[in-house]
């Protein structure tokens, strides 16, 4: 039997190169890609209107005024989201100083720690490991770790960071990747206490604890679990315990563990470690605040989210089977095999089978919970579902390494079941048809006021082409593969084409996006910082434009239409007829839109893209004012 067991053992082909120096090349392949997707040129481009310079503003007034415990935005409090990622981004400010790539720092961080527990847990429990020699020395069962481990592993930490979805919001200074990467690391820290407190035993007695056992304990991972549970509420409020509740919740009730799980995670303990990470500043910011706060972000901020729709904000019931569909482009084409494979409905199976072998079952859980959570969920949003990627690239990872394993083990390298090439040619359509996609961009994209030179430059810079030319490449690339019936290399071929489609393609749009749609207003701030005098007031008429704030350090009072502008403008001028010329930013039609008659009564100031700056005296806005037409 035991060399019976040794014969199975040597098909597994074990990894060639020593154990240290396959994790540091892992550890430095992981970097790699975490480089690429996350920090590469980071800081290169400026805020993104609307919402990441709400988040880089609030944390900026902390290190300014001192305050951390109530956020603040253009001098008015701001309860959207809990503190956690304004911390984050305050100390980078403190190290970094106040810039984009410190306001983003935190999110590509999260992104790569996210990326970097989903590599190591994968390594560890891709199933199914060939049972280990009990004589054998710690550091020799790792080294015996086999080829097919490293291989899911490496696929899972590559999938996790290289997909639409997280690279967008991995790079952009908002809360969404941090709360992503607590939930992810309190859920896999869970896993690895479930998984760990129960060790594998073979029936044989000489193969036992087929894994090498971790450095941690089971007790110690669920302390982990606990505290980022706790830094998950910090992150994003109550999501962060509902959902890993409910997902932890259903895992337990399929496999009937209730009563033994509940025993084993100690809830007293973890509501203990919860309360004393995340409570103290949920009441100091009651305490400072009262019933606003309360009302703003529990009522407002997360029961309507849930409950109605929230600024607009809704979709149709199969509105994220679309979001994950894009998002977790290429690989989101090998979902519903992935999840077909586990067999899901055989119940019975899966309670017979050793905890450390429920990995993609707990994934399928992970994913499937947050799907419905939010779908549920009145208020939808493409960002709400981030948190479920690292499961579906644990699911597609796990699937791809089971069938190299089967290649190896029956020594039939070019036969794939009929649903895995059905698979395989629908990941080669996804490619031309965003190759198609991509070539009607120029035709259907919306003229943006702020940028009404973007679809000619865009169409004249010749990266549409280039993008459509890198996907299909792949694609041909791929059907060539699947011709020659080398089904093995499909997926460095989506790594290699996705990473190119990045660099070559859109990085350079992300560019002249930039350069046309915020570098004005970054000017324009510059300007106001320069000209503005102590209590001068600056509005802004047209969208709501938060990068203005931030990089004119100045609060700017914002209307989106004309006639609100200008009532507000003469109740001012109404209270104080000295006041100093107001500073007006917007576009011309939007000026316009304020009914002043006499251009020279007002003075341009600088004009940058599609805005005018204008200095415009406070009589303009009085009754008798010298701006208007004498109507006798």
């Amino acid at each position: 039997m035991k060399l019976q067991m040794n014969r199975f053992w040597d098909t597994e082909s074990q990894i060639s190169v020593p154990p240290k120096l396959a994790l540091i090349l892992s550890i430095l392949g992981l970097l790699g890609i975490g480089w690429i997707a996350f920090l590469w040129k980071l800081g290169s481009v400026g805020l993104v209107d609307e919402t990441e310079p709400l988040f880089a503003e609030a944390a900026r007034q902390m290190v300014v005024t001192g305050d951390w415990i109530t956020p603040y935005f253009n001098q008015e409090t701001r309860f959207d989201k809990p503190p956690l990622i304004y911390w984050l981004m305050a100390i980078a400010y403190q190290i970094f100083g106040v810039n984009e790539w410190a306001v983003r720092l935190p999110s590509a961080l999260s992104a790569i720690a996210l990326m970097g527990i989903v590599f190591f847990t994968l390594l560890y429990f891709t199933v199914p490991h060939p049972a280990i020699p009990s004589e054998l020395k710690e550091s020799e069962r790792w080294q015996n770790i086999p080829r097919k481990a490293w291989f899911c592993a490496g696929l899972g930490g590559a999938i996790a960071a290289l997909n639409f979805q997280t690279i967008a919001w991995g790079r952009i200074g908002v809360s969404d990747m941090l709360l992503s990467a607590c939930m992810g690391i309190a859920l896999l820290a869970f896993f690895w206490g479930y998984a760990t407190s129960q060790p594998l035993q073979n029936t044989e007695n000489q193969f036992k604890n087929s894994l090498p056992s971790t450095v941690l304990t089971a007790d110690a991972w669920y302390v982990i679990f606990y505290s980022f549970i706790a830094l998950a509420i910090l992150a994003k409020g109550p999501v962060g315990i509902v959902l890993p509740g409910l997902i932890i919740g259903a895992f337990a009730i399929y496999l009937g563990q209730v009563k033994e799980l509940w025993r084993e995670i100690k809830p007293l303990r973890g509501i203990l470690i919860i309360t004393t990470i995340a409570l103290p500043w949920y009441i100091l910011v009651i305490l400072a605040n009262g019933q606003t706060y309360i009302d703003t972000f529990f009522g407002y901020h997360n029961f309507e989210r849930f409950t109605q729709v929230v600024n607009n904000h809704s979709g149709t019931w199969y509105f994220y089977f679309l979001v994950l569909l894009a998002g977790f482009s290429p690989w989101s084409i090998y979902l519903p095999i992935s999840i077909a494979r586990l067999r899901f409905w055989k119940c019975s199976r899966w309670r017979n089978q050793p905890r450390t072998n429920h990995l993609g079952l707990f994934a399928l859980f992970w994913l499937g919970g947050i799907f419905i959570f939010f779908t549920v969920a009145v208020t939808k949003l493409p960002s709400y579902i981030l948190p479920a990627l690292p499961a579906a690239a644990i699911l597609v990872s796990l699937f791809w390494s089971e069938e190299s394993f089967k290649l190896d083990r029956d020594r039939k390298p070019n036969r794939f079941s009929l649903f895995v090439g059905v698979s395989v040619i629908g990941n080669l359509i996804l490619f031309l048809l965003m190759a198609t996609a991509i070539l009607s961009v120029p035709q259907i994209i919306d003229q943006d006021p702020a940028m009404p030179e973007f679809p000619r430059i865009l169409t004249n810079s010749g990266l549409i082409e280039r993008g459509a030319l890198v996907l299909m490449t792949t694609a041909l690339v791929g059907l060539i593969l699947v011709l020659k019936r080398q089904w093995r290399w499909i997926m460095a071929v989506n790594l290699a084409g996705f990473v190119a489609f990045f660099m070559l393609a859109v990085m350079p749009v992300y560019f002249i996006f930039d350069s046309e749609r915020q570098l004005p207003i970054r000017q324009l701030a510059e300007i106001i910082e320069q000209v503005k005098q102590p209590e001068q007031e600056v509005v802004m008429v047209a969208f709501e434009k938060p990068s203005l704030v931030f990089y004119s350090h100045q609060r700017i009072k914002f209307f989106r239409r004309s006639n609100n502008a200008r009532e507000y403008l003469q109740q001012l001028s109404a209270k104080n007829s000295n006041r100093l010329p107001f500073l007006v930013l917007g576009y011309p039609d939007k000026i316009k839109g304020l009914e002043i008659p006499n251009p020279e009564a007002y003075q341009l100031i600088a004009k940058r893209g599609n805005y005018w700056l204008l200095e415009m005296p406070q009589q303009l806005f009085l009754p008798d004012g010298t701006g208007r037409k004498d109507e006798g």
